[in-house]
């Protein structure tokens, strides 16, 4: 099965189960970001190109499911895959805190980011409820995704490396 099919496959399954299952599980106002989660592990996995297509398709996919802003989620899930992904060609991604590190500051720069876009498109915004809210709640919730999430998507779709392609990106000193 190719790589597209397989990353195709995790993104809609994770999107069927954010939209039906995670939502509810909520900690204060913030609920777990699965879908958060699944590209930013398949953007440190695979890289900047793949993780801002998950993003832009996870994004999609949920905006339709949820008869959402369309577009807004589509636009944080393909910034924050396709920068998490060039943290991972950039540096050493094997490292074990990197999946965590990336998680918790996606978290917060997502959440910031819708916060900065609803305000721009003239939606409510209210940052109090995101910073003292839903915040600490929801990255408590994404935090314990993480490891699950990231052995799973590494079983399923490897690193990259794993094949012929292109290389790691190293920076010289």
């Amino acid at each position: 099965m190719s790589l597209v099919l397989k990353t195709a496959a995790i993104v809609f399954v994770a999107t069927i189960l954010q939209g039906s299952w995670f939502d509810a599980i909520s900690l204060g106002y913030g609920s777990a970001g699965l879908l958060l989660v699944v590209v930013v592990s398949l953007a440190l996995l695979r890289g900047s190109v793949l993780g801002a297509g998950a993003g832009f398709a996870a994004g999609l996919l949920f905006d339709i499911s949820t008869f959402g802003q369309l577009g807004l989620t589509s636009l944080l899930l393909t910034l924050a895959g396709f920068w998490t992904g060039r943290y991972g060609e950039t540096t050493g991604r094997d490292r074990a805190h990197a999946p965590f590190l990336s998680v918790a500051v996606i978290t917060v720069l997502y959440e910031l980011g819708g916060l900065i876009v609803r305000f721009l498109i003239g939606e409510p915004a209210p940052f109090g409820r995101l910073v003292l809210g839903a915040l600490p709640g929801e990255l408590v919730l994404n935090l314990i995704l993480v490891a699950p999430v990231y052995v799973l998507c590494r079983r399923v779709v490897g690193k990259q490396g794993d094949e012929l392609g292109a290389p790691e990106v190293r920076v010289l000193a």
